[in-house]
């Protein structure tokens, strides 16, 4: 890597991480920058500041990923992080969206459903995974049933040991819903109903007697990003990639939820609202998780 290029990649790996954001996000962003500076120089574009880059540059930099056949909605994802970087640079006209020749519909990026194409993970899917995983990693399988049981993201899930106490306190309360604090998206608490009680006081008794012969961690590395790193992979290698990745645990959750709300006396709709807040989008996005969360998959239709 030339000096220039060195230098370009220091910059945009540091103005992502000025953009702010979740951990997820800004380790993301910060991803992107790394692989935009690395295809600068693989373009042979010799820039060395932000300032520097130019309309052409950013096309030829999406061409180059379309080539890749990757999919639109990760292409939007990666330009909505480029706008981010640029906008932190001062670089506002370059970063709006509506930008004649920089626009997602001038890009080709647009029409891509928010959809997805994860599933709810089956519990025979689940239990199976969940033996190869702890036959590798007691940890990791201790934060994969909290994931599991209270819907929690990766992040929220690996840093659940900070609050393991805190939740069995809740429990042993007769309490109806567990604060979420740590690794939340904006870091914006919230309060997750129990839909299986004796599924989470197994999960979360589980989690505190490895994190009390672990130094209070349930996984084991000397950083929260590789943490997440070992999480991720360790489910990937016992099979949980694609429709059924680490979220498809969290749409499990949601399912269930939806199904207890109702039997509390909501209307689906209600119930779909209800669940968008255990889950920490808001009351106001029940019609996502009716759409995403809890859509039937092929099998099941």
């Amino acid at each position: 890597m030339s000096r220039a290029n060195k230098q370009l990649s220091k910059q945009l790996i540091t103005l992502a991480r000025q953009s702010g954001g979740s951990f997820k996000t800004v380790s993301d962003r910060a991803r992107i920058a790394s692989r935009l500076a690395a295809s600068m120089l693989k373009l042979n574009i010799q820039i060395r500041d932000v300032s520097n880059i130019k309309t052409h540059h950013i096309e030829l930099y999406i061409k180059s990923r379309q080539s890749e056949n990757i999919s639109k909605r990760t292409m939007q994802n990666e330009m909505a992080a480029i706008r981010a970087i640029l906008t932190t640079a001062g670089r506002t006209k370059l970063a709006d969206p509506n930008h004649e020749r920089l626009s997602n519909s001038a890009l080709g990026l647009s029409g891509a459903s928010r959809d997805g194409s994860k599933v709810a993970i089956s519990d025979e899917r689940y239990h199976a995974a969940l033996v190869q995983i702890r036959e590798k990693d007691d940890g990791v399988a201790a934060a994969m049933q909290l994931a599991r049981y209270l819907g929690l993201r990766t992040e929220e899930a690996v840093q659940s040991a900070k609050s393991l106490k805190t939740w069995q306190q809740a429990l042993n309360k007769g309490d109806e819903r567990l604060r979420i604090v740590f690794g939340t998206k904006g870091g914006r608490p919230r309060d997750t109903t129990i839909v299986n009680r004796d599924q989470v006081i197994h999960a979360v008794s589980e989690a505190i007697k490895y994190a009390n012969q672990h130094g209070g961690r349930l996984i084991d590395k000397p950083t929260l990003h590789s943490a997440i790193d070992r999480y991720r992979n360790t489910l990937k290698e016992a099979g949980l990639t694609g429709k059924e990745s680490p979220h498809s645990l969290r749409y499990a959750y949601s399912r269930e939820a939806t199904e207890y709300h109702m039997d509390k006396g909501l209307s689906r709709k209600e119930a779909e609202a209800m669940v968008s807040m255990d889950l920490g989008h808001g009351d106001g996005r029940g019609h996502y998780v009716a759409r995403v969360y809890n859509r039937v998959s092929d099998d099941e239709s």
